[in-house]
């Protein structure tokens, strides 16, 4: 960032003590300890601002460009299942890309009962080699079906528990669900629901999502309704996008705001729920 700043053609005073932040007040700015940069530089709140606007603008890994194009084919999902809504109704199919038909050519079975009548030893061979070989493709296309019954069996339970959220795309709309309550609706282990949930995407109306997305805990509310973690965590996200910037809401406010709507949450819980966000804590979403 430092390159960058004394590169511009044009130093305004505003970028020279851009430069002055980033060698000598680093620390302070990363931490965004700005009482001590104006004490320590001997700034007004203005020339501050207009100095960390510049540094906003920077780019930190000027060299991620490089691998851009790279980086971004492989973030590529190609979702395993799609997902239509059509009125009340939900349909759901295996992404074909993902699972191609699969037959056995015709030209080995018939090659099998050229050689089904014959005597010879070298012929009796060869049509126990073919029928060994027919038998293994036979019980590997037996297998791929079973698996994609059984991942079109586990999405549609998915699909089924969560058709509030389907339908609308709200996610307030998810309700609490356990990995244990598919395994008991589909019969599966739930081993088998977990390697469903943590390696599958479906596309929907509303983008892709992991599968592992519908999955969350219950938390009960002061009325005594059940509502899925996900939905707090949406509400504190509101939250934080509508907290003034010059005036961040810490933890212990955040938990008091969702207690007013009912949600008896702990600070520690506000605290886990917005790390999982990857939201900073409340000095750091500061803004001048």
């Amino acid at each position: 960032m430092l390159l960058q700043l004394k590169r511009k053609e044009n130093q305004s005073q505003a970028n020279l003590n851009a430069i002055k932040i980033i060698e000598e007040c680093f620390d302070e700015f990363t931490k965004k300890h700005y009482s001590k940069i104006l004490l320590k530089c001997n700034w007004d709140e203005s020339e501050l601002k207009e100095a960390i606007d510049i540094i906003l603008k920077l780019n930190p890994k000027p060299g991620s460009s490089f691998g851009e194009p790279q980086t971004r084919s492989l973030m590529a999902i190609i979702p395993d299942f799609l997902l239509e809504v059509n009125g009340n109704e939900i349909k759901i199919t295996l992404n074909q890309r993902n699972a191609p038909e699969l037959r056995i050519n015709q030209s080995f079975a018939e090659m099998l009962e050229q050689y089904a009548n014959k005597n010879s030893t070298e012929d009796k061979n060869a049509f126990l080699f073919i029928k060994q070989k027919l038998d293994s493709a036979k019980w590997f296309i037996d297998a791929v079906t079973q698996r994609q019954n059984t991942l079109l069996f586990t999405m549609n339970a998915i699909a089924e528990f969560q058709k509030d959220f389907f339908l609308s795309g709200d996610d307030t709309d998810l309700k609490p669900m356990i990995l244990k309550d598919i395994a008991e609706i589909t019969g599966l282990d739930i081993s088998t629901i977990s390697r469903v949930a943590n390696s599958k995407y479906v596309s929907t109306p509303y983008g892709n999502y992991s599968l592992k997305y519908f999955f969350s805990e219950a938390m009960q509310t002061d009325s005594g309704e059940e509502v899925s973690t996900r939905e707090i965590k949406q509400i504190l996200k509101e939250l934080i996008d509508a907290e003034d910037k010059s005036k961040p809401l810490t933890d212990d406010k955040l938990a008091d705001e969702l207690r007013e709507r009912g949600y008896q949450i702990a600070r520690r819980t506000v605290a886990k729920y917005r790390e999982q966000l990857e939201i900073p804590v409340a000095r750091l979403r500061k803004e001048l």
